[in-house]
Parts: structure tokens; C-alpha cells; sequence
């Protein structure tokens, strides 16, 4: 008996990990449901510009990780001329070489604009898992594709600058004047997302 009660809790036991290790093993979106979302026409161009970069999908880590490695993906400091890196919960300081380069030409001409102010990127690139775990505890995060999901993105808080949160109309002027400079030039799109408090830029593939 007491044998036969040994193997039904070791099954039982091996039942309940082998369904925990099974769930910690799927992804926690449904990929044929994100791809059926469809973009607003606003944020179209978006999506477009971000595909052109021949970056598949960031899924997972593992997708980036190749990005990484075969040199198609560069690593953001945490500070630059012109601008700081928020600690990245929700998305890796990786983009490609052109989105890199843009963020800091951003970043030094609102220095040069502004006599030495920064402002705060607040996310860059994220996979779908990374979007997955923000949505969880910001139902704003989009249940689609994001240009996020591509590496050529990042957002620009405009509540936060040089280190301090708080509403700074100077300086987020200061800051638009800088992206509307390089959307007119055909470097980026923005839009400006008021829930998030935030700029959000896609460089484009120019």
C-alpha cells in the first residue's frame, strides 16, 4: 500500500512540473492573433519603414541574440550627447546601425538647441515576449506588431528631462522643433502618444 501510495505522489508530483515546465516553454501571445491585428493608417508608414531594415520579427531573445551576433544589431549607452537611457524593463538597448546613429544626431542637436539639456529615451527595442510582459501591466501596449518589434524604433519621454520627471513645456518644444527637423528631412516618423507620456520615433531606411 504504502508503496503503491509512493508512485501515485511521484506521478503526481511529475505531473504537475512536467505542466509548469510545459507552460514556462510556450510563448505567452498568440502569434496568429497579433498578425491579424491591423495597423491604423497613422501608424502604417511605421510598420512599413521597419520592415525595410530585413530584420524578421523579434520574437524572443534568441532572435535578437542572432542580430547580435552577425553584427546587424548595436549596442545604445546609457547616455550620450543629449540624451539618457531610462533602466529598460520592457525592452533592450539594441538597434540597428542607422536607427543608432539617428538617435544620436536627435540627441546632440536638441543638446545644441538647448545649451546642454537631455532628454530621456524611454524604450527601445522589444520582442513579442518583451510586449507580451509589458501588456500585463500597462494595457496600453499594443496587442499587434510594433515597430518596437524590428529594432529601428525607440520612444522620447517629454515629461522627463535631465533626469527629472516633470512636465517641461520649454524643453519638450525644444524637443518636437528637433523631430519635426528630421521628419521633414525623411530620417523618421513620430507620433506623439499621449498616454504614454512619450514621442515615439521610427527611423526610416533613407
Amino acid at each position: 500500500m504504502r508503496k503503491f501510495l509512493c508512485v501515485v505522489f511521484v506521478s503526481f508530483v511529475y505531473s504537475i512540473y512536467f505542466a509548469q515546465a510545459s507552460k514556462k516553454s510556450l510563448p505567452c501571445y498568440d502569434y496568429a492573433e497579433v498578425l491579424k491585428v491591423e495597423p491604423t493608417p497613422l501608424y502604417k508608414p511605421h510598420l512599413d519603414a521597419s520592415k525595410s531594415f530585413g530584420v524578421k520579427l523579434l520574437k524572443d531573445s534568441k532572435s535578437v541574440q542572432k542580430y547580435i551576433n552577425n553584427g546587424k544589431f548595436h549596442k545604445i549607452k546609457k547616455s550620450g550627447k543629449g540624451y539618457r537611457v531610462q533602466k529598460l524593463d520592457y525592452s533592450r538597448a539594441w538597434m540597428v546601425s542607422k536607427a543608432k546613429a539617428t538617435l544620436e544626431k536627435i540627441g546632440a542637436k536638441f543638446s545644441k538647441e538647448t545649451k546642454g539639456h537631455t532628454f530621456t529615451v524611454s524604450s527601445i527595442t522589444r520582442t513579442l515576449e518583451d510586449q507580451c510582459r509589458l501588456r500585463k501591466v500597462n494595457s496600453n501596449a499594443s496587442l499587434g506588431i510594433s515597430s518596437h518589434n524590428y529594432g529601428n524604433s525607440f520612444d522620447i519621454s517629454y515629461v522627463r528631462f535631465n533626469d527629472v520627471l516633470k512636465n517641461n513645456p520649454k524643453m519638450e518644444k525644444a524637443l518636437e522643433k528637433v523631430l519635426n527637423y528630421y521628419a521633414r528631412a525623411g530620417k523618421i516618423y513620430f507620433i506623439k502618444e499621449k498616454q504614454q507620456s512619450c514621442y515615439h520615433i521610427t527611423v526610416r531606411n533613407y
